[in-house]
């Protein structure tokens, strides 16, 4: 059962690797393969045929509803439902909607089905399950795609969400129903929500005590979020497998007590049998508080499988049950498999079996939970760095004490005092005192643990093969007692820190147009030396690209040190992202065409005066003169770097002004192989003699998908085009990468969105 588990899981992840999505008639192989079973010898290929199947057909089923292209970017009108709770974050209202009837332009379209919206102005208060018709404007899915980046594209197929847009001001946006009994559960979710943040003045605690009540994290700040993972309690502060567990063990064994003290009760149902029926039914309820979040869901079902096991009076081994929760949990949600908490989640559990077997039950309970703790940190610690997680040096230290602490108090007076909200907010209040209380000590708490410079571990850049000698080395480590030569674990481990990255030789130069949108961000790296030049926007208080791009680029190639960091201008677009990725990744220099007007840090000016060499790659700046008194776009560094193989431009903004003052005064500078074309192909920009002089090879835009400002414009594309440059825009390319070898040349260049492309990233036109 074990192996056919396994492979089956394994034939769904291999779809999951698929850049297109194989044709459905693929599914006639089904009733051969289901005959062929007979065949013990083929049998485990067969099961990953059944996977990759099974994960075939849902895959169809769920792409089969598509915005229409036509209608992207314009106006058009939807009728239909608000099926998640709205979150308000400054002035952006957003919230799923169900669409029932799309129109444009007086014409009936097909319905795209679920898609996320956002109301910016004047929004009204939003309550889930109300009927609306609105007016917007949509478009299909897409996000960044860069090396180390999260998949945003795929988080939306994985919530089949099918369009994303925002509501546009009209007289026509009318509520055309209230909420229904249909969706009573959500609207309950929203008035406990709502309750909590009235009586709970404190907006960081009530946003912990809503996220453990009804599993909404939206008000947890990116802060907070940072405090948690840095001492390994984020899986404390939401609904999770743990919570569900915990809350129906507690069920459990109170219920299989009460019943057991009834001879008559005893006789119709048996102790355990009755006590894992009302744990089931209380795990049920909390997960449908919770809105049944995925978490939830693999919670339950390996809870239904154990319950499900004293019910039917049959003994279990703990592998058979794990395997069957997994194989009922893939088949639930087939895309579970490329999410981080579905192998988190059953490795943990996994390991906790495998960690504890062989030791002896006669030690003290605090030693016993020092022993899981002990397990649980060493056994996820390569799966955390795999996925590009923080490995909390203290979390098994904290969660000796936190787990408990959530468990059997902070939870249950949740639970409690939540639904004690919807019959008096003056004894709820009297509840949820002590609750803040403890919350608040805990945060501090975790607030000093946090601030310890060695905190977390992270290690960016591991090697591939690296992996393999890791999970023996943990497997020896967690082996049971008994088996000689564990401590061998740790020299199989070595690999994660000795091996490091590979990096450019000498002379050599890897340069890297990130894809942040409609902003600029490029990474140049030389054999000692990582310079980046700009990084792209801040877009809220909680996104911003220098973290959420740049930072985990720079993670993925093992680089911890920012020697120069450049941000040409100081227009959001160039500069927005710079103070997040400074707090997260070391600067040893920043340079800026306006450091005035950057408050933050030690800015220098950039001028045409300043050059330098880094391991036989030349850096100069061409612009701006010492004396420029430019602001704003024309004020931009502009940077010339060369090797052996060849010349990239970095322009920034700069506009006709600035070209015309290079084709003066620097023209013997101009003729490149690369250029990063100024102003996002803006019309201000691009003249026909400064594109004549400089004549590249690749001329690249770095421009955000659908943007609005319609970058890059036609007629500037057409003149790159005249001088033969081949074009590339990080908006259909994702982040673009080229590197100039001394000898080899430029090699070709690579497109990230190409290269990691799954059939969930429809191609974009």
């Amino acid at each position: 059962m074990i192996q056919a588990v396994v492979a089956f899981v394994v034939g769904v992840l291999i779809f999951q690797f698929q850049a297109e999505l194989p044709a459905l008639l693929w599914i006639v192989l089904l009733p051969f393969i289901l005959l062929a079973l007979r065949l013990s010898w083929l049998r485990l290929p067969l099961y990953v045929c059944l996977g990759f199947l099974w994960a075939l057909i849902n895959a169809h089923w769920l792409l089969g509803n598509p915005l229409d292209p036509l209608i992207e970017g314009k106006d058009a009108y939807v009728e239909g439902v608000i099926v998640s709770l709205p979150e308000q974050r400054g002035r952006r209202m957003r919230f799923q909607f169900e669409v029932e009837k799309l129109q444009y332009q007086d014409e009936q379209h097909l319905s795209p089905g679920k898609i996320q919206l956002s109301w910016y102005r004047n929004a009204p208060l939003l309550r889930v399950g109300e009927r609306w018709k609105l007016q917007v404007r949509l478009r299909r899915p897409h996000g960044f795609m860069n090396p180390g980046g999260f998949d945003y594209e795929g988080r939306l197929f994985r919530e089949g969400i099918h369009a994303t847009g925002y509501v546009r001001e009209s007289s026509e946006n009318l509520k055309r129903a209230d909420s229904g009994s249909k969706y009573f559960l959500q609207s309950l979710r929203q008035t406990l929500r709502d309750r909590v943040h009235h009586v709970v003045t404190d907006p960081a605690i009530a946003g912990i005590i809503v996220a453990l009540v009804i599993g909404d994290r939206s008000g947890l700040s990116r802060e907070q979020w940072d405090l948690f993972a840095r001492t390994g309690t984020n899986h404390l502060v939401a609904i999770s497998g743990l919570h569900v567990g915990i809350v129906a063990g507690l069920v459990f064994f109170f219920f299989r007590w009460m019943w057991s003290r009834s001879s008559r009760l005893c006789i119709w149902l048996t102790a355990p049998q009755a006590a894992a029926v009302s744990a089931m039914l209380v795990a049920l309820l909390y997960a449908a508080l919770a809105g049944f979040a995925v978490p939830t869901q693999r919670a339950l079902i390996m809870l239904a499988v154990v319950m499900g096991g004293i019910l039917l009076r049959r003994q279990q081994r703990a592998s058979h049950v794990l395997s069957l929760a997994l194989l009922l949990v893939v088949l639930i949600d087939y895309q579970t498999v490329m999410s981080a908490g579905f192998w988190l989640s059953f490795s943990a559990v996994g390991i906790i079996l495998y960690g504890l077997s062989g030791y002896i039950s006669s030690e003290g309970l605090w030693r016993k939970w020092g022993r899981v703790q002990w397990v649980v940190a060493v056994g996820l610690a390569p799966l955390l760095l795999a996925w590009g997680m923080q490995v909390s040096l203290f979390a098994p230290l904290v969660n000796m004490i936190a787990v408990p602490l959530f468990s059997l108090f902070v939870v249950p007076m949740a639970l409690l005092s939540s639904l004690m909200l919807l019959v008096s907010d003056g004894v709820a209040g009297l509840m949820l005192w002590p609750l803040v209380w403890v919350l608040e000590i805990a945060t501090n708490l975790l607030e000093m643990v946090a601030a310890h410079s060695y905190a977390v571990w992270e290690q960016g850049g591991i090697s591939a093969w690296a992996w393999l000698p890791a999970m023996v080395g943990v497997l020896l480590l967690l082996a049971p007692a008994g088996l000689p030569g564990r401590w061998l674990g740790a020299i199989f481990l070595l690999p994660l820190f000795l091996i490091r990255p590979q990096s450019p030789v000498t002379g050599e130069l890897w340069f890297t147009l990130l894809d942040v949108g409609q902003g600029l961000s490029a990474v140049i790296q030389t054999q000692r030396h990582t310079l980046v030049f700009d990084t792209g926007a801040r877009f809220s208080d909680d996104f911003d690209a220098g973290s959420a791009v740049v930072a985990p680029f720079l993670h993925q190639m093992g680089v911890s040190q920012i020697d120069r960091l450049i941000l040409s201008n100081a227009d959001n677009d160039h500069a927005g992202g710079a103070p997040r990725l400074i707090e997260e990744v070391a600067v040893h220099e920043i340079l800026s065409g306006e450091p005035d007007e950057l408050s933050w840090g030690d800015v220098q000016q950039c001028t045409n005066q300043e050059a330098w060499e880094w391991d036989g790659v030349t850096f100069r700046f061409l612009y701006p003169a010492q004396k420029n008194q430019n602001q704003g776009n024309n004020a931009s560094c502009v940077l010339l770097i060369e090797n052996a193989a060849g010349r990239i431009l970095l322009t920034a903004d700069i506009e006709k002004e600035v070209e015309s003052w290079l084709l003066k005064n620097v023209p013997e500078q101009l003729a490149v192989d690369i250029i990063q074309v100024p102003h996002h192909g803006s019309k201000s920009s691009s003249t026909a003699d400064f594109v004549t002089a400089t004549s590249p090879d690749y001329a690249l835009v770095s421009a955000g998908y659908r943007n609005r400002y319609r970058f890059p414009r036609p007629e500037i594309m057409q003149r790159w085009k005249a001088v033969n440059a081949v074009l590339l825009n990080t908006a259909e390319q994702g982040a673009i990468r080229f590197r100039l070898h001394p000898i080899e040349g430029i090699v070709e260049p690579e497109s990230y969105r190409i290269d990691a492309k799954r059939y969930w990233h429809r191609g974009k036109k």
